[in-house]
Order: C-alpha cells, then sequence, then structure tokens
C-alpha cells in the first residue's frame, strides 16, 4: 500500500512539471530570438518585428491589403502592438492603418509631424482619437523602446520641411548585438545624403527606400551602408518597375543579395544576437 502511495505521488509530481500535451516547439515566443517578417501587401510596405513579447509593426499596406495584413499578425499570435509607425501618410504605407488600430492593442504609436487631406489618412487619425491614442512625433533622435537587448532609432526626418512627402518617411535604425538593420520607408535621394553625413549606416539587411525606386539606393548611399541582404517590397507586375533595373545592378555589382517580396513573397529573417538566418 506504501509502495503505491509513493508511485501515485509521484505520478502527480510529473504531472505538474510536465503536464500532457505540451509541446515546446508549438510556443509562439521563441526567447531571444528577433524575427523582422517584410509582409507581402503588393505595391506597398508593412513589416513586422517581434521579440520575446515585444512587437513593432512599420507601416500597415494599403487597404487593399488589409485582410492579408490582419491575418497575418493574428497568425503570428499578435494581439498587442507594442509599438506602431506610419511612416508617411501614403496610402500604400498606411491605407491599413485604421483597422490596425482598430483590431488591435496598440500601446505606442508614431509617425512624422506631417499631415494630408487624404480619406485614407483621415480614417487613421479617427481611430487613433477612438482609440484615446496620442501621436509620438517620429524624427531624429527618437528611440523607441522595443525591448532591453535591442536598439531602436529615428535617425529621419531631420528637417522640419521637405518638398516631397517620402523624404517625411520615419528612417529607423534597429541594433540587436552585432546585427543592424535600416528601414528606409519612401526616403529618397536627399534624405540619403543628410544620414550619410550624420549617422554609422552600416547593415546587414536594407529595406530599400521606396521600394527599389531608383530615387532612392544611391551608389554613395549603399557604400555606406555595406549590407548583406537588400529587401524590395514591392508588388508583382506593379506599374512602377520596381525595383528599378538601375538599382538592381547597383546591388549585384556589390555583392549584395536581393530578396522582392513580388517573387518571393513573405521574406522572414531570424536573429539571435550571434546567427542571422533567413526563415523563409
Amino acid at each position: 500500500m506504501k509502495r503505491y502511495n509513493v508511485l501515485i505521488l509521484l505520478l502527480s509530481i510529473l504531472i505538474v512539471l510536465f503536464p500532457f500535451g505540451t509541446d515546446l516547439k508549438s510556443n509562439p515566443i521563441e526567447k531571444g530570438i528577433l524575427k523582422i517578417h517584410f509582409i507581402d501587401v503588393g505595391q506597398g510596405d508593412s513589416t513586422l518585428i517581434t521579440i520575446d513579447d515585444k512587437s513593432l509593426l512599420i507601416d500597415s499596406g494599403g487597404h487593399a491589403a488589409s485582410e492579408k495584413v490582419l491575418s497575418y499578425l493574428k497568425k503570428e499570435g499578435i494581439k498587442k502592438i507594442t509599438h506602431v509607425v506610419a511612416t508617411h501618410p501614403h496610402e500604400d504605407h498606411i491605407g491599413s492603418m485604421e483597422l490596425i488600430i482598430d483590431n488591435f492593442k496598440i500601446e505606442n504609436f508614431w509617425a512624422p509631424k506631417v499631415t494630408s487631406n487624404a480619406s485614407y489618412y483621415n480614417r487613421m487619425i479617427k481611430s487613433l482619437k477612438r482609440k484615446n491614442l496620442k501621436i509620438n512625433v517620429a524624427k531624429e533622435g527618437k528611440i523607441i523602446n522595443l525591448h532591453p537587448k535591442v536598439k531602436c532609432e529615428i535617425l529621419s526626418p531631420i528637417k522640419d520641411n521637405y518638398d516631397n512627402l517620402n523624404n517625411y518617411s520615419a528612417v529607423i535604425k534597429l541594433s540587436y548585438n552585432k546585427f543592424n538593420f535600416l528601414f528606409m520607408g519612401d526616403a529618397e535621394g536627399p534624405v540619403e545624403g543628410e544620414l550619410t553625413e550624420r549617422n554609422d549606416l552600416r547593415c546587414d539587411i536594407l529595406k530599400l527606400g521606396h521600394h527599389g525606386s531608383n530615387t532612392s539606393s544611391s551608389e554613395k548611399f549603399l557604400d555606406s551602408t555595406l549590407p548583406q541582404l537588400a529587401i524590395a517590397s514591392c508588388g508583382k507586375n506593379n506599374n512602377f518597375g520596381h525595383p528599378n533595373k538601375k538599382v538592381i545592378n547597383r546591388l549585384e555589382n556589390k555583392n549584395i543579395k536581393l530578396y522582392r517580396t513580388d517573387i518571393h513573397g513573405d521574406i522572414v529573417f531570424g536573429c539571435d544576437g550571434k546567427s542571422l538566418m533567413k526563415i523563409n
């Protein structure tokens, strides 16, 4: 009888320590793994960055991509977004932003100090007001507190006024140990010049400015960033010719590997602080 009681006790302890049905691989949160998701939103931009239980969403894609972005975030187990950045008020970057705001709990919202009369921008502002969310001004020197091990800094806009709305784009540099990632929004040549003069832009992954347009990614800028990999977020057979052939040639000449959402679909990289790996 005593032996039976001991067996029951041992079994109870094992059940507490190792509950039936537990599968560690199914845990959506992998401790210390930084994941960067370049979501295929067609001709637009949306990037999800996660580490532990923290998340950063840079742009939402256009309205046509709203179902894709919402389902992608839910598939990744996102219920709360720590930081959302609307890089600049163009439809292909913030056209789905109202739905992101309406469907997720957002802790911090960032955008440059520039407005638009467009209906998609006004809908975004109305959604922010409904959720009592204030806009943190995205500008040079601001720090996005994403995670204790990750440095996330806004490098631009630098000036208060630009001739082109693209150049108001919030440019973000993210660093995890020795690995650096640069997200350019739609920033063009003039901003690239400003950034090159003021910052160390070396990075492992460069999200090309303006979808790989020839208005961005100049020779000088690529020489200052020296990425291993470049990402062009663009739509299949888009009318703009993105990514531009001249940009593709520049990347090839510098042995920078190019990934494109129009060809590769969703592109995901993982980084544990010691190595960088392509997940899909």
